[in-house]
């Protein structure tokens, strides 16, 4: 038997075992692969974890790097991550935005010497260029690839926080929440929901020196995504309702308590509460009464009620519901969408989920039609988002795995997470 098998007899899923050892999803598929081995300080914890002896563990995964002879004299491997670019790059980005974090809780230094106006359009130019790289993020098939220019623009950010005029603080304060959000964003597409419940901390902490309500709550709620990934539902619920108190002070006029209902009712649903997920889409549907096109930003505020028959349609299949589950996600799936990366990952999603439907109904037609076309738009764009979504799919398989097909579908997704 080697690593993957015992991760699944054990009930884990990758996600799920890196996150018990603080590593990336990828590093332990690096490990089922032999691309790379455990090293030395995470191996009592992943014996643990597999109820495995430490050299029963050394016959499954290979000698820790230290105990060959050809690594003596070799700097010791950096056991936070693979080592590879991908890493490289995630240790310089969580870098800059450490070093963002700490200038925005530093106050104003008042005795720097800035004539008035000298720094005029900083902060302005700091959120129109936020601004500009949601739409970039957005828009990128390959999210990962947006990286550097967050990254470069984070470090303008920099720049603009160490000689800010007290007059700028609460703007800048308020345009580093918003890039934070973007970073977790970034991270969690990635699967990195460890980086990005770290990004969302930095968010809110951000967002509140900037004393932007609706900025914060959305923080909140990005934060919360994390826990229901991780199906910790009544702890999402508890961020959720202290993001509903904070948009109570913010603007009116804004979408974000509709985008809290929409996501309360996820955690609902995951609850088994019908009743309560019903109450919350019904809450989440009221943003159509807003009008205009001001009610949302495009950017960390993004909800306008386009995406609420798929996540009716999810709600329901959480809740096992399939009739009306199948019902809104077709509805969704002929609604016309804009040729983007974010609907290629709305799409991604809504298949995923008929294709869910039909593996509780042991349909394996269904599952093949609707499951094959998601992995193939996993695969095209790279998206944590939709891999996810398929790897739950995989759970609703049963029986139906025995079908050589099928099979084939199955080893398609587990394929996205060593890649």
């Amino acid at each position: 038997m080697g690593l993957a098998e015992r991760r699944r007899a054990l009930g884990y899923s990758q996600e799920e075992l890196a996150h018990a050892l603080g590593v990336d999803r990828r590093t332990v598929g690096r490990w089922e692969s032999r691309t790379t081995t455990p090293q030395p300080p995470l191996r009592p914890r992943l014996a643990e974890l597999l109820h495995l002896a430490l050299d029963a563990l050394d016959a499954l995964v290979g000698q820790p790097q230290a105990a060959h002879p050809e690594s003596a004299g070799t700097p010791p491997p950096d056991h936070h991550g693979s080592g590879d670019l991908d890493d490289m790059i995630r240790r310089q980005f969580l870098r800059a935005l450490t070093i963002t974090s700490a200038l925005v809780a530093l106050p104003p230094d008042e005795g720097a010497a800035l004539t008035e106006g000298a720094l005029r359009g900083t902060s302005e130019d700091c959120l129109r260029m936020n601004e500009h790289l949601w739409q970039v993020y957005q828009l990128a098939r390959v999210k990962r690839s947006v990286y550097p220019v967050v990254r470069d623009q984070i470090t303008a950010l920099n720049d603009a926080l160490e000689d800010r005029p007290r007059a700028e603080a609460p703007a800048l304060c308020g345009a580093a929440g918003d890039l934070f959000q973007l970073a977790g964003e970034l991270a969690f597409d990635g699967s990195r929901y460890t980086d990005a419940a770290a990004s969302y901390t930095l968010a809110a902490a951000a967002s509140q020196e900037a004393k932007s309500y609706d900025l914060w709550a959305c923080a909140l709620v990005r934060h919360a995504y994390v826990d229901l990934y991780e199906r910790r539902y009544a702890d999402a619920v508890g961020t959720l309702s202290a993001a509903q108190e904070l948009a109570r002070r913010g603007d009116g006029s804004l979408s974000t308590r509709h985008w809290i209902a929409s996501v309360l009712a996820e955690a609902y649903a995951g609850l088994g509460d019908l009743c309560a997920c019903e109450r919350a889409l019904d809450q989440a549907e009221e943003v159509t009464g807003l009008g205009g096109p001001t009610h949302h930003n495009g950017g960390w505020l993004r909800f306008d009620g386009s995406r609420l028959a798929e996540e009716r349609g999810a709600r329901y299949l959480q809740l096992g519901r399939l009739d009306l589950a199948e019902k809104a996600l077709v509805s969704a799936l002929g609604q016309d969408l804009p040729a983007s990366g974010q609907s290629l990952r709305r799409r991604g999603a809504v298949l995923t989920g008929l294709a869910s439907v039909g593996a509780r109904r042991q349909d394996p037609e269904q599952v093949l039609v609707y499951g094959g076309e998601a992995l193939l738009l996993a695969r095209t764009t790279s998206s944590g988002y939709v891999a996810h979504k398929l790897q739950g799919l995989r759970t609703d398989l049963g029986p139906l795995v025995r079908d050589t097909r099928m099979a084939e579908l199955n080893a398609g997704i587990d394929a996205l997470c060593t890649t």
